[in-house]
């Protein structure tokens, strides 16, 4: 396959795909003529970095997590400590999300929102640290 058929076949961007071969992830074979031949196997790898991306893993989570994919002497207990990082720091973006958002809603409900200059959401946005 060339790059233009994997990367529909794997729902990327051909300029992903380059990318995921310029750091390592994959490593398709070349033609003759230069050109990258992509097999089932980097197809494969393609789908499951797209995956672990759309789970919001880094790019080493991901070298890490292909890593004990491809070791079939790995122990789920390493796979899964990955994961469980993973998913603190989800819930630690959660909370950081939602302390936000209570506070932009209580300025919300603050500011009258009619002709007068006073604003409560300018005057925080200003306030000195």
């Amino acid at each position: 396959m060339n790059i233009g058929e994997v990367a529909k076949r794997a729902g990327l961007p051909p300029k992903t795909i380059r990318y995921y071969e310029e750091i390592g992830l994959i490593k398709p074979l070349r033609d003759p003529n230069g050109y990258r031949a992509f097999r089932d196997q980097d197809l494969h790898k393609l789908a499951f970095l797209s995956r672990a991306r759309t789970l919001g893993f880094t790019i080493e989570d991901c070298r890490t997590l292909m890593a004990l994919y491809a070791d079939e002497g790995r122990a789920s207990a390493d796979v899964k400590q990955v994961a469980q990082e993973h998913l603190g720091h989800i819930d630690d973006k959660i909370a950081q999300l939602q302390t936000m958002r209570d506070t932009l809603s209580e300025l919300v409900h603050c500011c009258a929102g009619d002709n007068r200059p006073d604003c409560p959401i300018l005057k925080d946005l200003s306030a000195e640290v």
